[in-house]
């Protein structure tokens, strides 16, 4: 019985872990992979304008996803922030209004996500279709 408590306890500090990797307000490897993303499909179109997609979906673990949705929708308005500074710090124009929307991905591993972009024009975070 002790055994299965210390199991259980192991297994909550590990979930805690990897919810605060994903939930802070600025986590390190994921805003690292947002701005990857951004700077891998910014277009230049002229030597003053640079057009950088608005559109940024991330996939992560189901179950993280679910300890997420208890928080609202703090985390992909944290993410959303923190790219739209690194858009302005690079010059970036956006194709559209910007917007970074968190998703269950039943096809990751735990502790993974996934992170694609689009450029939509009008978008709303509860309305843009699955990013492939």
């Amino acid at each position: 019985m002790e055994a299965l408590n210390q199991w259980e306890q192991a297994l909550e500090r590990w979930q805690n872990a990897l919810l605060a990797k994903v939930s802070h307000s600025e986590p390190v490897e994921l805003l690292d992979a947002l701005r990857r993303e951004c700077d891998d499909h910014a277009v230049v179109c002229s030597e003053n304008r640079v057009v950088a997609p608005n559109a940024y979906e991330v996939g992560i673990d189901d179950r993280i996803y679910e300890e997420l949705v208890r928080h609202g929708d703090r985390v992909g308005q944290a993410l959303t922030d923190a790219l739209a500074r690194h858009g302005e710090e690079k010059g970036y124009e956006w194709a559209g209004p910007l917007t970074v929307r968190v998703i269950a991905s039943a096809n990751l591993p735990d502790g993974r996500y996934r992170v694609a972009s689009r450029a939509m024009p009008h978008v709303r975070a509860d309305a843009f279709p699955r990013v492939s």
